[in-house]
């Protein structure tokens, strides 16, 4: 009879176990669809920069318009500067590198950028850094909105969620 009692109670165990350990799988970004991409606070805070080569827009997200630019958040990444005085044919100017970029803002000649947590003062004449102000904004939350809380804080960054190539 005994023996009946501990066989009854294998498959509530087993249960309890399965439940536990997949439940806390979810905590670790290596199970999750999205995960997040760091970068030094030093290299963070020396990453904006104008290139006059374009690139090629893969996830464009925001426009903003100031005559005769027209500047394309390419999120995460930075801004496409295309130039638009002849609206029959913009051309490509450059891309402003801005690591962890996800929302823009133009008065005058200076833009304002998210760098990740930071804000930047981007100089459109110069196409020069002229302010920053630290730790402005929250870390990106990814696109299914989970929120990293690892060990990486201080030194590092989060500055995107990449797909996760280990998942479908």
């Amino acid at each position: 009879m005994n023996t009946k009692r501990h066989l009854l109670g294998i498959p509530l165990i087993l249960t309890v176990i399965f439940v536990f350990c997949t439940s806390f799988s979810d905590y670790y970004p290596e199970n999750w669809n999205y995960i997040p991409v760091f970068m030094k606070r030093a290299d963070l805070e020396n990453s904006v920069s104008y290139r006059t080569s374009a690139r090629e827009m893969e996830n464009p997200d925001k426009i903003y318009y100031k005559t005769p630019y027209i500047y394309i958040n390419e999120k995460y990444k930075g801004v496409h500067v295309i130039n638009n005085s002849d609206p029959r044919n913009p051309v490509k100017e450059g891309f402003i590198v801005a690591p962890g970029c996800i929302d823009l803002a133009v008065k005058g000649n200076s833009m304002y950028l998210d760098n990740a947590v930071d804000l930047v003062t981007f100089d459109l004449v110069s196409k020069q850094v002229t302010q920053r102000i630290k730790n402005v904004f929250p870390e990106p939350v990814s696109p299914e909105n989970r929120i990293y809380y690892g060990e990486n804080k201080g030194e590092y960054i989060l500055v995107e969620w990449k797909k996760n190539p280990d998942k479908k």
